[in-house]
């Protein structure tokens, strides 16, 4: 497996070593290390969720490929949610904007009359 399947793995669950990860796909592990394994994925869904998906992946060369896209996607994705939190804060508090406005208005319409009142 290539240095880049690591690289996927390098945030992942630190009960496991990605090398030892990635020996189990490829079937460089002993019977025993298989098992110790195995055992883990039998105690955490999302771990044997994740061996699934790598061992059904076809094609290993276009390994890359598929995880540039992931990531172009979950970019994509994080930014329109990042955007939609902006356009909620400044939803959220409009009587905030209008007494801003109000107490603006106020002090100048007191300016113009202490103004008028001293001449």
């Amino acid at each position: 497996m290539s240095d880049q399947l690591l690289h996927i793995l390098s945030n992942s669950n630190k009960d496991i070593d990605n090398q030892k990860l990635m020996d189990y796909l490829s079937g460089k592990l002993s019977a025993q290390e298989k098992h110790e394994i195995e055992k883990m994925m039998a105690d955490s869904p999302l771990m044997n969720d994740a061996i699934e998906g790598l061992e059904n992946i076809r094609d290993k060369n276009k390994l890359q490929e598929y995880v540039d896209q992931l990531h172009e996607n979950l970019q994509a994705q994080l930014a329109r949610k990042k955007l939609i939190r902006a356009k909620k804060r400044i939803r959220e508090y409009p009587w905030i904007y209008l007494a801003i406005v109000l107490v603006l208005i106020f002090c100048v319409v007191a300016y113009l009359i202490v103004r008028q009142f001293l001449k």
